[in-house]
């Protein structure tokens, strides 16, 4: 009996200590935790697979840090691509959709509406393609023998020769014929810039490979290679020419493109925002209506009474002296990670703290970016030895200790550095690039750390209200031009009068507002995408389901998507095949 006994302890001890060894695994595993095989497998392939062929067909394409970038051009790689994200989107139709996980299930809605977003694209892309294709007869010239130098086939030199010569006495012609046309539309020229571009690598990667090494291609080629290359550049020069730019309707000089409420609708359903333009100019209205309650405060207490300009101009005039900025995005960054690390919010790994850097601004760029940016490293605008008296002011107060520092968390942790260091380690075959997750989850940390009491003073919560005012300002201005109702001129009248900018500072906005290539949503993607955060927060922290750690590490560990799909994940909500957006997240704070 008593043996039977240490055998029954010593296998009860064993299997308690199985227990623990599983439960330690099943730990570790959570921390690196994959959700199926399927999705995952499916979209690195599909990564690597686009990465592939755009190296392959789209000779000299390179994009930001190393990555392949699609320029197009050539038709044989259009066909290509299509081909590819129908080969893929055939793959998605034979998974079982019901029988995946959350997480999976929103990789798959995510993936499958990008690739059919792609095909519509390419579709529309075709069009303006065929419109412009008179321009370009002599490409097979150019694009055959690409094709020849892939698997290294020698080409007749005296017929290349003869061939990439009758491009430049066709170029002078088309030349001539292209100024004598009326203006092109901006889509036009912008696809026929493309083609050149591509035109140019490929008749490059030929030259390059064959130049040097083959003594008749040597002997033939060389001048005429150059010719042609002069010939394409020139050609630029004439398409750059004929664009439509527009005339600035009215003294700001800006020219944009307004893209219309349909169009804003369309990329509102893309992007998983079930709310109409107006409903959104609405309701930042309402939002911008508390900010101004809690400014009237803050002036108050610095005994300004109601003139809050007044308050706001004390705020601007802390400025801190010509090289000392540096320094004060420093003390800024530290008073940061010391909150967020105190009121144990969020993981903060030591590496990224440890690896985030500086760098100062050009006067160039301050012109269309009047405060400082983030990502790897923190970009500082602040006034060089270039500025005139009046732009050296104007950064200054822009910049003032106060503003920034509802900012540099903002651009550094837990914001955009954060952002950046976990997705390049976590989740990394899914990358649903949003600006309503990029800036969203960066804006919600100002939101988060007013709740939180971070603002040490009313100088600290005007230096946060202005850039909450800021961020309802972007969604009415952004609309309602886009909506065809303001002019630039108003969107500048509107940030100086209602926000207090500095009036070069609100041009600078303005003019990367809608000629600095942003989307139409990025604007208002930095309010409402931190109001989706704030949301949830509300639903599962404040409810006491998870604690402020456990919520932001998972999310931060879950990669870039839209937000409402990483809801729809952390609360186990239904995910259909064909999901939209329903999710009526906006709450404004009340007065």
């Amino acid at each position: 009996m008593r043996n039977k006994k240490i055998v029954w302890i010593a296998s009860a001890i064993l299997f308690m200590g199985s227990i623990s060894m599983r439960l330690n695994a099943q730990a570790k595993q959570e921390a690196l935790y994959v959700p199926c095989e399927e999705m995952p497998d499916l979209m690195t392939k599909y990564n690597a697979d686009y990465g592939s062929l755009v190296r392959f067909y789209a000779p000299g394409a390179r994009g930001f840090w190393g990555r392949t970038n699609d320029p197009g051009g050539s038709p044989e790689r259009r066909a290509r691509m299509t081909k590819l994200r129908n080969d893929y989107l055939a793959k998605l139709e034979k998974l079982d959709f019901n029988s995946l996980p959350q997480e999976c299930k929103a990789d798959y809605v995510l993936f499958k509406r990008d690739l059919e977003m792609e095909n519509a694209e390419a579709k529309e892309q075709e069009v303006v393609y065929q419109k412009i294709k008179k321009w370009f007869p002599f490409s097979n010239n150019i694009y055959s023998y690409l094709e020849l130098r892939r698997r290294g086939h020698q080409p007749d030199a005296t017929k290349m020769a003869k061939e990439w010569n009758d491009v430049v006495v066709q170029l002078k012609t088309l030349k001539t014929q292209l100024e004598e046309t009326t203006t092109l539309a901006k889509d036009e020229v912008e696809e026929a810039l493309l083609v050149i571009t591509d035109l140019k690598n490929s008749a490059e990667n030929v030259y390059s490979f064959y130049n040097g090494y083959d003594p008749l291609f040597t002997w033939w080629m060389p001048t005429v290679y150059e010719e042609m290359d002069k010939s394409f550049d020139e050609y630029v020069k004439t398409f750059n020419n004929k664009v439509d730019k527009g005339k600035p309707v009215d003294e700001s000089g800006i020219v944009g493109n307004p893209v219309g409420r349909e169009e804003l609708m369309k990329q509102l359903e893309y992007e998983m925002i079930d709310y109409t333009p107006e409903e959104l100019i609405k309701l930042a209205n309402e939002e911008f209506a508390w900010c101004d309650a809690e400014l009237l405060k803050a002036s108050q207490e610095m005994g300004f009474g109601n003139d809050w300009q007044a308050a706001q101009e004390k705020v601007k005039n802390a400025y801190v002296e010509p090289g000392k900025q540096p320094e004060l995005i420093l003390r800024l960054y530290t008073e940061a990670v010391d909150f967020l690390k105190k009121n144990d919010l969020i993981t903060l790994p030591p590496l990224a703290e440890e690896v985030w850097g500086m760098g100062m601004m050009s006067p160039e760029r301050q012109l269309v970016n009047p405060f400082f940016t983030g990502g790897s490293s923190i970009s500082i605008s602040y006034p060089t030895d270039a500025m005139t008296y009046e732009q050296r002011m104007m950064s200054m107060r822009g910049n003032n200790p106060h503003f920034s520092m509802a900012t540099v968390h903002h651009e550094l942790l837990a914001g955009h550095n954060l952002q950046g260091f976990m997705n390049s380690r976590h989740r990394t075959y899914r990358n649903f690039g949003t600006p309503f997750w990029t800036e969203g989850w960066a804006l919600y940390w100002e939101l988060l750390l007013w709740d939180k009491g971070f603002p040490q003073g009313p100088e600290d919560r005007i230096g946060m209200l202005f850039w909450h005012m800021h961020r309802c300002a972007r969604i009415i201005f952004s609309l309602n031009y886009h909506l065809g109702k303001w002019t630039p001129q108003e969107c500048i009248d509107f940030l100086v009068d209602r926000v207090g900018h500095e009036r070069a500072n609100a041009e600078g906005e303005v003019r990367r507002s809608f000629v600095g290539n942003y989307p139409p949503l990025y604007q208002l993607a930095y309010l409402t995408g931190g109001r989706q955060f704030y949301a949830l927060h509300k639903e599962l922290v404040d409810s006491g389901k998870m604690t402020n750690k456990e919520f932001h590490d998972r999310i931060i560990t879950m990669n870039a998507m839209p937000v409402e799909m990483i809801k729809a994940i952390m609360t186990d909500q239904k995910i259909s095949k064909n999901y939209k957006a329903k999710w009526k997240f906006y709450d404004p704070p009340k007065q």
